[in-house]
């Protein structure tokens, strides 16, 4: 993400990830041996580095593995989601039924359900919201959008080591968009800055093939499209009103350019 926020992980701890999540199970001495590496340094960091003790295991057979594969479907998602599938099979439900799941879901990732009342409002608010997005995608002449992967209340923080929050991920391909949901109709600079933090550690699940793209929602403003300062940085997040995310995903897709 070219946003200024600073990488929080180093150039060794993204080659060891990424060789783990797009492998079937390594040994530390195989991952040393494929990068280049020495040993010792290779098995310090499996069991010193955070994302590591995150996301990824090791098997009775001392082998390695990520929890999230880098890979189209990503393989591993859904269980750190409250829903989770391809934009098709999301179209395909009603509102209510995809609620239900959404909450059964979240009580098995362990989202906290006990505002009921004005959490089912914002879950149904986002969910309305994105099958907008998906009508105006298809009025006009979007092609291959059913087959994106879409995922609604991600909780990465198994150990607790890291946590990675995200209200919806929708994955297209070459980008994955992070997009944090707010009811209000002017964004709040905690807000902005809520939407970008977990940007670094997305990319090092994802790889580098994928460009992360955090925005904010204000699904109580309308006709509202720019970018805003994220904090002291230099970087800038997509803000938008919820009838307007559709020039959120042109602006990296280019729809329009087509």
């Amino acid at each position: 993400m070219k946003d200024g926020i600073s990488e929080r992980f180093s150039g060794v701890e993204q080659d060891v990830y990424g060789l783990i999540s797009r492998a079937d199970g390594l040994k530390a001495r195989e991952i040393a041996r494929i990068l280049g590496m020495d040993r010792t340094e290779v098995s310090r960091l499996l069991v010193r580095s955070a994302l590591m003790r995150e996301m990824c295991y090791q098997d009775q057979e001392y082998r390695w593995h990520a929890l999230i594969r880098q890979s189209f479907p990503h393989e591993g998602l859904t269980e750190f989601s409250g829903w989770y599938g391809r934009v098709s099979e999301f179209l395909e439900q009603n509102g209510e039924a995809w609620l239900n799941q959404l909450q059964e879901g979240c009580r098995r990732i362990g989202r906290n359900l006990n505002d009921t009342r004005g959490l089912m409002h914002s879950f149904r608010d986002c969910g309305s919201t994105m099958r907008s997005l998906f009508g105006d995608l298809e009025e006009m002449g979007v092609r291959g959008y059913p087959d994106w992967e879409i995922a609604f209340e991600v909780r990465l923080n198994r150990a607790r080591y890291i946590r990675i929050y995200a209200d919806v991920l929708l994955i297209t391909g070459a980008h994955a968009f992070t997009l944090e949901f707010k009811m209000k109709n002017q964004p709040d600079p905690a807000e902005v800055i809520q939407a970008a933090k977990y940007v670094p550690y997305l990319e090092m699940i994802f790889g580098p093939e994928v460009n992360v793209i955090p925005a904010l929602v204000l699904t109580g403003a309308a006709d509202t499209f720019g970018f805003v300062p994220i904090g002291t940085t230099e970087g800038v997040l997509a803000c938008c009103s919820g009838d307007m995310l559709f020039n959120v995903l042109n602006e990296y897709l280019g729809f329009l350019r087509e």
